[in-house]
């Protein structure tokens, strides 16, 4: 089986088990989806949610935002953790888009291809290729698939990559993801990451991809019994609901 057989059949695998996941109709325009995936940093997904919607309501436009104390854009996110290195990075990205835009809008982004993209948006401090892929999938709608650390390390166990770093798995997908399957897939390992495959004990007893997976220890956590615990992130938000 090539590799790109075997992501074809991990989609349905999982589409099977997790169901097939649809964008809502509504598009986020690109900069607020730029912050909201900011905010998603090192935290978990409803936390980000709460911290984006008291962000937006505090400050209803993106102008009130760059004008505000950084303490203030601290104090409205926090419940997304690490509060200061967020609200600085959000203070400043926004004062460069409107120095670069002249608004407070990402203009022309929507007519560039897809590594240009990706260039202009990781040239702002503390945006990634994750985030930019981001950007590119949920409003946009673009055929890119974003590698976040859970769907690095699950790529990685099946065999489909092998590879050190999330933007090393990012190149290495390229290819292989089928066209019309990237949102499916990227929402999909997102979902089976928090509630199968995890980081530290994988329920590999309730596996659907557990034949295709080349994790040396599988056996071993197929053997254990699961925590009711290993349940508890198995409500997320999806980022394109911000």
């Amino acid at each position: 089986m090539t590799k790109e057989q075997a992501v074809a059949r991990n989609i349905q695998l999982l589409e099977r088990h997790l169901g097939v996941p649809h964008q809502k109709k509504e598009r986020t325009e690109p900069l607020a989806m730029l912050i909201g995936t900011l905010l998603s940093q090192n935290t978990n997904d409803r936390n980000s949610h709460r911290a984006y919607l008291e962000l937006r309501r505090r400050f209803p436009t993106w102008k009130k935002v760059a004008e505000a104390p950084v303490g203030a854009i601290a104090s409205a996110i926090k419940v997304g953790g690490m509060k200061n290195q967020k609200s600085s990075r959000i203070k400043a990205l926004l004062q460069t888009v409107r120095k670069d835009y002249g608004s407070y809008r990402l203009r022309g982004i929507e007519k560039m291809n897809n590594d240009k993209v990706i260039s202009t948006l990781t040239a702002f401090h503390g945006i990634g290729f994750k985030t930019a892929a981001c950007v590119l999938l949920f409003s946009l709608r673009r055929e890119v698939f974003p590698v976040d650390t859970h769907i690095h390390r699950i790529c990685n166990r099946l065999g489909l990559v092998k590879t050190k770093t999330p933007d090393r798995t990012f190149e290495a997908m390229k290819p292989l993801v089928p066209k019309g399957k990237s949102y499916s897939f990227h929402t999909n390992l997102i979902r089976f990451g928090r509630t199968v495959c995890l980081a530290q004990r994988p329920r590999c007893n309730q596996c659907p991809l557990y034949d295709g997976c080349v994790f040396p220890e599988k056996e071993k956590f197929a053997s254990k019994k699961s925590s009711p615990s290993s349940r508890r992130n198995s409500n997320f938000m999806l980022l394109d609901e911000i």
